[in-house]
């Protein structure tokens, strides 16, 4: 399959259709002011920091960065598969908003507040809401800790209809669509926008060639990830071996750790299993 064919058939879920989209700053700001509830005149989008790939960045980034004219900062993922750990993910994209603006020289008694919000396409709780909330709150009192962050997972699988805004259900239904069903027309003009907008990236020569890139970078990073793996295996079977026949001196199992040439690595293992000391490894693999 092409990839103009595989860009013609991405759903608004799919990662990288989710951020072509979302950097719209209307559409963003529509999206928000249905997920938090409040009326927000216009949000600014951090395009340095959506959908590319950096090299100070842990990978590839996919999620949405924003603030609007109060300075609140927001940060938008798509969840498309249930994964492990999400609310400690949500603890560490509020770090990383709070970090960022220290840096830049903000005093902590004036952080602003801060929303990180997961769109689900399963039900991350198992209680059928549409819309989950959290924020820091007292245990024994039910005090809020007042310290400006919540986070908010939005789930495709609610059935609490009537206690969640008709324009939220409508829009994770249009979320959890497939193909065919996503190009309804849902009586809302929200969805009428994403779904033009979404017209207006399959038929974008500039945004097919950001996809293909985009293809090219997973697929290197997932390649990247294998080899790593590859690697710190065989180097944890060297150390072994060379445990079997003495102690291993820290210098000497971070410098096998931290190889990642696999014809080394091979090289390394041969020698581990037939030296009688440590001594004698660190002899011969000074020749390798």
């Amino acid at each position: 399959m092409n990839q103009n064919r595989r860009l013609a058939q991405l759903l608004f879920k799919d990662n990288f259709m989710f951020g072509a989209v979302m950097v719209n700053e209307e559409i963003c700001r529509d999206f928000l002011e249905m997920a938090v509830g409040f009326p927000i005149e216009k949000v600014e989008i951090s395009k340095e920091k959506s959908m590319i790939y950096h090299p100070e960045y842990r990978g590839i980034r996919l999620d949405i960065i924003a603030r609007d004219e109060n300075k609140t900062h927001y940060n938008v993922e798509m969840q498309v598969s249930p994964k492990s750990h999400l609310g400690k993910r949500a603890r560490y994209y509020h770090s990383q908003m709070d970090m960022e603006l220290l840096l830049t020289g903000e005093d902590y008694r004036e952080l602003p507040a801060a929303y990180v919000i997961f769109i689900c396409d399963f039900d991350p709780f198992g209680q059928k809401k549409y819309r989950y909330t959290f924020r820091n709150i007292c245990a024994e009192t039910g005090l809020p800790a007042a310290d400006g962050s919540t986070t908010i997972f939005l789930s495709t699988c609610g059935k609490n209809e009537a206690e969640v805004p008709v324009k939220l259900v409508k829009f994770l239904k249009f979320v959890k669509a497939d193909l065919i069903d996503s190009a309804l027309d849902y009586q809302d003009d929200f969805i009428r926008k994403i779904q033009k907008f979404m017209e207006h990236v399959r038929s974008s020569r500039e945004m097919e060639e950001k996809f293909m890139l985009l293809e090219e970078l997973l697929k290197d990073e997932r390649a990247e990830g294998k080899l790593e793996g590859r690697a710190e295996g065989k180097a944890e079977s060297i150390l072994l071996l060379l445990q079997d026949i003495g102690s291993v001196p820290d210098e000497l199992r971070n410098k096998i750790l931290n190889e990642q040439d696999m014809d080394i690595l091979l090289k390394y293992l041969k020698l581990a299993a037939r030296v009688d000391s440590i001594a004698d490894f660190e002899k011969e693999m000074d020749k390798i």
